[in-house]
């Protein structure tokens, strides 16, 4: 039988803007200054044009033109622990997440005192597993990937000297693939070679990024940033290899598997921001926000069989997840300034509904970095982030055949180095 099902992948990662969480939230670590900050005060810091990214009137108060070029590096260690309950034979597939690079791109120019213009190429949304392909939980997942990637032209406008908002719309090529191994060995039966089923589509969807920025007094800045869910539609057809029982290439004829048409939101999101200046040297931020994970929809293909009955869906119970993070800046010198931040992220499922094409969890943020100023003109910045999952219990059980994958993530982390450099003409 085959049986397509559709799951939701939060955060992740991005090409281009490539970026990934593992842990099923939203992205924060684009390679820009911010990432030191664990994401606290971003829809309020606006020391670069990356804050079009997560505050659209940031740019509004950004001098001249100023150009921004970042590049990351994540590397993974999410790697799977099969216990007594696991049903299929393999090893435990490796470590899913090993490395994968990135970059983002921004720039700004200011049209006069009141208007400011500026675009982003970016990924902040997405996810990517790979395991070996005979690992025990190959029936559900061998590779799975999602990746979005965005461009955002964006104007801002101050109302006023201490109030700015600021509209982006946001153009996302949204790219889905996954491998998954077939079992031709019905009820169990036989000693048959696993077929396979490959599935990749690209999608353009549109959306809104919107924000506002407030200066309550000479030391208080207040940020409120919204993006808008964005639309994707996979519509393609699978490709299906060695796939040698009979009985199973006519369910998949019954099925009509010749097209596979998944459909997904990327959630919208709201960010409140805050900072606050104590003195010429520190700066303390915060943020709050919300992701609406429960509308992301049902991604994923995975095939099962049973005596003689089949079905095309399967439900999956993601959440809402909220958002927390605190931060510092402290200004050492002139030329030299330091971050650091701690950021919560709650998880978009509870433990029982946990899959391996998606292992998320709850997710706590250490980050710091530095900025140096090489010229009155020229800025590099350097971060470090720790986002730690913690351990991650999985039995993930096949609804006709029985089949299950059991086991558990164990001290599962990502760890994110970034950089870049900003030019101010």
């Amino acid at each position: 039988m085959f049986k397509l099902m559709r799951s939701s992948v939060a955060g992740g990662l991005l090409f281009a803007s490539l970026q990934v969480e593992a842990g099923g939230i939203m992205i924060y670590e684009a390679g820009h200054e911010g990432t030191g900050l664990a994401n606290a005060g971003s829809a309020v810091l606006a020391s670069d044009p990356s804050v079009l990214m997560t505050n659209p009137a940031g740019i509004s108060q950004l001098a001249g033109t100023q150009i921004n070029f970042n590049a990351q590096l994540i590397l993974g260690d999410i790697s799977f622990s099969r216990d007594n309950d696991n049903t299929f034979g393999g090893n435990e597939g490796g470590n899913a997440l090993k490395y994968l690079p990135g970059s983002s791109f921004f720039i700004s120019h200011q049209l006069d005192d009141r208007s400011s213009v500026g675009f982003g190429m970016y990924g902040n949304f997405g996810l990517a597993v790979d395991y070996d392909d005979d690992w025990a939980g190959r029936y559900f997942a061998q590779e799975s990937a999602i990746i979005g990637v965005s461009l955002q032209p964006t104007y801002a406008y101050r109302i006023t000297d201490d109030l700015s908002v600021g509209l982006g719309p946001r153009f996302m090529l949204g790219y889905f693939r996954t491998e998954v191994a077939v079992n031709n060995n019905v009820l169990g039966l036989g000693n048959a070679e696993d077929g396979q089923l490959r599935y990749k589509d690209t999608d353009w969807g549109t959306g809104a990024n919107v924000g506002v920025l407030y200066n309550l007094n000479e030391r208080t800045k207040l940020g409120l940033a919204w993006t808008s869910k964005i639309k994707l539609k996979f519509e393609d057809k699978p490709e299906l290899k060695k796939i040698s029982n009979p009985l199973l290439r006519l369910a998949l004829n019954r099925l009509d598997a010749d097209q596979l048409n998944v459909e997904m939101n990327v959630p919208q999101t709201v960010t409140t921001s805050v900072s606050y200046q104590l003195d010429p040297q520190w700066t303390l931020l915060g943020s709050l926000g919300w992701q609406d994970w429960s509308d992301f929809g049902k991604i994923g293909v995975e095939v099962d069989t049973d005596a003689g009955s089949t079905a095309t869906t399967a439900q999956r119970q993601y959440k809402d997840t909220w958002h927390a993070s605190i931060g510092a800046q402290h200004q050492i010198n002139p030329r030299l300034r330091w971050n650091v931040g701690l950021g919560y992220d709650s998880s978009a499922v509870d433990d029982k509904d946990r899959t391996v094409d998606n292992p998320m969890n709850e997710a706590w943020r250490l980050a710091t970095g530095v900025s140096y100023a090489l010229q009155d003109d020229v800025d590099v910045h350097m971060s470090y982030t720790l986002i730690y999952l913690g351990d991650m219990d999985v039995q993930q059980t096949k609804s006709r055949s029985g089949g299950s994958v059991s086991g558990e993530y164990k001290n599962a982390a990502l760890h994110v180095l970034g950089g870049g450099v900003v030019w101010r003409f």
